[in-house]
């Protein structure tokens, strides 16, 4: 558990009137009495991140593709359409960008208002 979510944690046992030993007891109880409810969140915030983690590895491969690009120009090539391409990989970067800040306003949201429950 890193700084962050210590300190929620221990803000919503606080709020709570709640040791943060009773507080993860309380929680983890309430987790347990809905796993299905539980384990589908779990899966599907999985999913989001393989997703965003697999869309990293392949603008990282295009990065490469990008420097290739660069070293052919260098050497007197013509890419006609480098402009447009290069706008896509722009839009899909500011795209998962926004995907990466979504989930972890969701997360947040989450998290406020499980301590709010």
């Amino acid at each position: 558990m890193n700084d962050a979510e210590l300190a929620r944690f221990t803000t919503a046992a606080e709020a709570c009137e709640m040791s943060n030993a009773a507080f993860l007891a309380y929680a983890v109880d309430k987790a347990a009495r809905d796993l299905t409810r539980t384990a589908a969140e779990i899966a599907a915030e999985r999913q989001v991140i393989d997703e965003l983690f697999a869309a990293r590895r392949h603008l990282g491969r295009i990065h490469g593709l990008f420097n290739q690009t660069v070293k052919a120009l260098n050497s007197g090539a013509d890419v006609p359409h480098l402009d447009a391409a290069a706008q896509t990989v722009v839009n899909a970067a500011s795209r998962m960008e926004e995907a990466a800040d979504a989930l972890l306003a969701h997360r947040d949201n989450a998290a406020e208002n499980g301590a709010a429950a």
